[in-house]
């Protein structure tokens, strides 16, 4: 298994290689040149213009932004959502991800489109999916009442939008690579009288931790800048349902420009950290597979 993977690992670099000797090396420099240009006009660029503009009227007002009780409860309402989304993410992805990759059975293909329906529907219906059911005049907003419990603007509402957006993230990410392992290390440890759960543990978990790691990342990002599905469930009820996102419309639509792109720029600096350990997670499964290639 450990083979196959280096080999495919190699292979791949040889591909890039004989591409990278395939073209002149004007046009190597001109497709070089329009992506940086592309990525420096639309994407450092706006990045830049956003700490700008949050330290525009100096570091007392940036600040007094960021710890005023509106942004403070935004900034732990949105901490607190991906704390309860990214772990139920992470334990169904790898749930999904064994299931699909370990497991023959009839409804495979229909599940595997299940979990990418979030990548298809618009945050904004997955909302409205939620309103159509919880809301006072939904399906289950009677009994909901009736019992005194508050799912539409409030916690509940936001955790499951959130949920929703974030579903595919880390299984998504598990099944290719649980599909090019195979069951052969997991047939093995059963073979030799490991029980299922600890073949799990020790067999199967280290195999995937760093796509797990590298999931996780990307699920925690996407459930710290959702807008559009929060946005629908949420209320924008200032200090209760508001998370940084939704608080950051709510300043700009009042013209507190500086006060908004503070909190942007707080937003992008989450960013930025989840890009720096996403580049250490892979950079590290590049490193722990590079040196099996000298065993094969």
């Amino acid at each position: 298994m450990a083979g196959n993977v280096s080999l495919s690992y190699a292979s791949n670099i040889s591909l890039q290689t004989a591409s990278n000797h395939s073209e002149p090396r004007w046009v190597r420099w001109l497709l070089i040149t329009v992506a940086l240009g592309f990525l420096c006009l639309f994407l450092v660029l706006p990045l830049v213009a956003i700490f700008v503009k949050a330290f525009e009227k100096g570091g007392e007002v940036f600040l007094a932004a960021i710890t005023s009780p509106d942004a403070l409860s935004a900034i732990k309402l949105t901490f607190l959502i991906a704390l309860i989304t990214v772990p139920l993410n992470a334990i169904f992805g790898v749930a999904a991800a064994w299931t699909v990759t370990k497991f023959n059975f009839k409804g495979k293909s229909f599940l595997i489109t299940i979990i990418d329906l979030p990548f298809a529907v618009s945050p904004v219906i997955a909302g409205l999916v939620f309103v159509l059911l919880f809301s006072a005049h939904g399906l289950f907003g009677p009994w909901l009442m009736a019992h005194d419990i508050k799912i539409i603007f409030a916690l509940p509402g936001i955790v499951l939008a959130t949920l929703l957006v974030t579903l595919p993230f880390v299984a998504r990410e598990l099944i290719p690579l649980m599909q090019t392992q195979g069951t052969a290390d997991e047939e093995a440890s059963l073979t030799l009288g490991a029980s299922g759960w600890k073949t799990f543990w020790l067999v199967t978990l280290p195999n995937i931790k760093w796509g797990l790691l590298y999931g996780v990342i990307l699920c925690s990002a996407r459930a710290i800048g959702e807008f559009g599905a929060v946005s629908v469930v949420s209320g924008h009820i200032r200090g209760l349902t508001n998370t940084m996102p939704l608080h950051i419309e709510i300043l700009y639509n009042e013209y507190q420009f500086s006060a908004a792109f503070a909190v942007a720029s707080l937003m992008s600096f989450f960013a930025i950290i989840t890009l720096v350990v996403k580049n250490l997670i892979e950079w590290k499964a590049k490193k722990s597979v590079i040196p099996e290639e000298g065993a094969v």
